[in-house]
This record gives structure tokens, C-alpha cells and sequence, in this order.
């Protein structure tokens, strides 16, 4: 029998297997923009779909929040402006503080909805900073629990996610609703 790479599967080792052929899309760079221009930015016409299309928790009048279509967590939370701008420093001041206030209501949602142990909140400005999509800003607003990372992600850059997206947006608009 040959030892070729398509005999490995079914064949019994010493390893557990979570396949997990959806994140193909994020390492090949799906939807992601070769370039900074607003007319390829998936940030700039997310606010046009329907807010379950386009998984979008809820909405301000210069800023929105959308869950993280490649989350590090169930719960994972993008705050961005409406308007196609790099950095912070660049929102003007109304826009920096709807951006503010809403990335306050995003943490007390996910803590109705999921009840987290804590949150991870920040931005990368710049693609050296490690911005995916660095000509829109965005804030990241991610739910942790104790135990919630394992060896996945540093061995095999693989998290295990136990919700679908449009469950956990369902979940977190509704305790938005409930925590406004």
C-alpha cells in the first residue's frame, strides 16, 4: 500500500482531526482587497446589504458594528466607521465618539449575551500594524473565556468555533436591543 498523502485519511494514528475547509477562504484571501481603495472594500458595502446579510449587530449614523466574518471567537465584533478612512486619527470628532460609544455597547452586549470572562479591544493601523483591511479602520471587540485558547491556533492556525455567524449575530443584536 502506498504511503501518498490521499491514503492518510480513515487511516487510524495517534491524531485527533477537526477539519475545517471553510477557513481555505480566509488563507486564500477571499474578499479581501488587493488594493485601499473604497470601491473594492468589503467594509464600505457591508452597510448596504440587510443587517443579516451582511451580519451587521447594529447601526449608528457615522459608524456600525459587524460581526468578524473570520472570528477569533463566537462573538467576535468589528466596529467601523461609514466613512473609508485608514486611522483614527483621520475620524472627525463625531465619528470618534459614536465609534466609542459604540464599542461600550458592544462589550455590555456580548456580556448579556454570552457572558465572557473578559474582552480583547484594539486596532491595527497599517498592514505592518497587521490590519487585514487596512485602508478602512475598524475596531476589534473579542469575548474571552477562561480556556477559550488552546494549541489550535499556535500549531495549526485553526480555531474552533462552536456557533454559526448568524446565530451569534442574532444573539448579540437581540441583547444590543435589550441592553440600549
Amino acid at each position: 500500500m502506498s504511503e501518498g498523502p490521499r491514503n492518510f485519511a480513515g487511516t487510524p494514528d495517534a491524531f485527533e482531526r477537526l477539519w475545517t475547509p471553510h477557513r481555505m477562504v480566509y488563507i486564500g484571501g477571499e474578499n479581501k482587497p488587493d488594493d485601499d481603495r473604497a470601491e473594492s472594500c468589503p467594509f464600505c458595502a457591508i452597510p448596504a446589504r440587510s443587517d443579516e446579510d451582511g451580519l451587521i449587530v447594529a447601526r449608528g449614523e457615522t459608524a456600525f458594528v459587524v460581526l468578524n466574518l473570520y472570528p477569533y471567537n463566537p462573538g467576535h465584533l468589528l466596529v467601523c466607521p461609514y466613512r473609508h478612512v485608514p486611522n483614527y486619527t483621520d475620524l472627525e470628532a463625531a465619528e470618534r465618539a459614536e465609534f466609542g460609544e459604540l464599542t461600550a455597547h458592544a462589550i455590555r452586549a456580548l456580556a448579556a449575551a454570552s457572558h465572557p470572562s473578559g474582552f480583547n479591544t484594539g486596532m491595527n493601523q497599517g498592514e505592518i500594524a497587521g490590519a487585514g483591511i487596512a485602508g478602512h479602520l475598524h475596531q476589534h471587540v473579542v469575548p474571552r473565556w477562561q480556556g477559550d485558547s488552546n494549541f489550535f491556533p499556535i500549531v495549526a492556525q485553526t480555531k474552533a468555533l462552536p456557533q454559526v455567524l448568524g446565530d451569534t449575530r442574532d444573539l448579540v443584536a437581540a441583547a444590543w436591543e435589550r441592553t440600549c
